[in-house]
């Protein structure tokens, strides 16, 4: 599962994409959008990868 979760953000780029263009607004104007997608997809990939490595047995 943690292997495929470099496609999060990917998808949800494209999904925010396709919303903007979709209701006429500029890359620009959605930018704010962009960031909060790669932030948060990184902070719960961190997360993730932190529970795996602290529920690894000895």
């Amino acid at each position: 599962m943690i292997g495929r979760m470099f496609l999060l953000p990917i998808i949800l780029s494209l999904l925010w994409y396709l919303f903007l263009t979709m209701n006429g607004y500029s890359l620009k104007q959605g930018q704010k959008g962009f960031y909060w997608i790669f932030g948060l997809c990184l902070g719960l990939i961190g997360f993730f990868a932190l529970m795996i490595e602290l529920t690894q047995p000895g």
